[in-house]
């Protein structure tokens, strides 16, 4: 998804990435490219709260029924005294979606044990437990079954290395510039609320990934990840080897920020401090995307990548991997 870019073009973009997953969010997001109240209301927000997900899923909250007619949308915008405004303002975009775990643990199972996982953008760290699912995947001769527990499926395309058994995992945390508490019943909510709406297969799963993490709740620093990294690196260095892990996260920082932060792993990984599984959309981090085959333009998918090189294209939800 595009970030930090016109509004128009932004919710465009997001109706092309929700197009054949959500229906409501891709007639929402192409009403909205064209809607020039709404444009103009949304043109009152911080840039990085234009976000079409963070938009939706406030609205949602007051009221707006999902799925249902943009109309709904529209006149809970334009007619908002404010709490709407407010919500957008004062929460993130916080997905923490598990099922991205099936395509996760390939790149997760090619660093030697026991791992310690060090998750930025955490959210509530929901996918610190690679070690607590069974797996599906689905190949072209048949299906790989792993582990015991709720069930991740994930179809797979090439010759993914698929894991025949899960990781150690010796020590979980992650930073946030914002943590979620997965005990507090009002944190879990919104992230049920940010739930795409015809996807009761992903509101199931988010419930049963609460349940895993409250058993053994994380440790998720509150701070921005450009200062925080490195110290948690070497925090987490004193249990095993440390594996720096994202999905869906980088997109939200600024251009320049992102750079920093490339920058930053890059030479993490160079020094043997960490390794690096990033997983974003193909258009976040382009020298990883650029490292794999070409991707037809209309295409949307995200860019699994080890140390910094593309090993996968996956489905922004874990519900495909294709090996490269």
């Amino acid at each position: 998804m595009l970030l930090f870019d016109d509004i128009a073009a932004e919710y465009d973009d997001f109706a092309a990435y929700a197009q054949g997953d959500s229906a409501t969010f891709t007639t929402w997001a192409r009403e909205v490219a064209r809607d020039e109240e709404v444009l103009a209301w949304l043109g009152d927000l911080p840039a990085i709260k234009h976000q079409p997900n963070l938009v939706f899923a406030a609205a949602r909250r007051h009221g707006v029924p999902a799925p249902g007619p943009y109309s709904g949308l529209r006149e809970t915008l334009l007619g908002d005294e404010g709490a709407i405004r407010e919500t957008i303002l004062t929460h993130a975009t916080q997905t923490n979606e598990v099922g991205r775990l099936a395509t996760l643990l390939p790149a997760f199972s090619r660093v030697p044990g026991p791992l310690a996982l060090l998750e930025v953008g955490a959210a509530a760290g929901l996918c610190l437990y690679p070690d607590r699912w069974a797996y599906d995947w689905r190949t072209d001769t048949g299906h790989v079954r792993l582990g015991e527990g709720p069930v991740l499926e994930c179809r797979v395309k090439g010759a993914a290395p698929l894991p025949d058994a899960l990781p150690m995992v010796a020590w979980r945390g992650g930073i946030d510039l914002n943590p979620l508490d997965v005990t507090d019943d009002g944190d879990m909510a919104w992230l049920e609320t940010l739930v795409w709406p015809e996807h009761d297969d992903r509101r199931d799963r988010l419930r049963d990934a609460i349940e895993i993490a409250r058993r053994e709740p994380p440790a998720i620093v509150r701070g921005d990840l450009l200062e925080e990294l490195p110290a948690q690196v070497e925090r987490a260095a004193e249990h095993g080897t440390v594996v720096v892990f994202h999905s869906a996260v980088i997109a939200y920082l600024e251009p320049d920020d992102r750079a920093r932060f490339e920058e930053m792993m890059r030479g993490l990984v160079a020094l043997g401090r960490c390794h690096w599984v990033s997983n974003e959309g193909k258009r976040v981090i382009a020298s990883i995307t650029d490292t794999g085959p070409a991707i037809e333009p209309e295409r949307q998918t995200f860019v699994l990548g080890l140390d910094g090189r593309a090993i996968a294209h996956t489905h922004g939800h874990g519900r495909f991997l294709r090996w490269v």
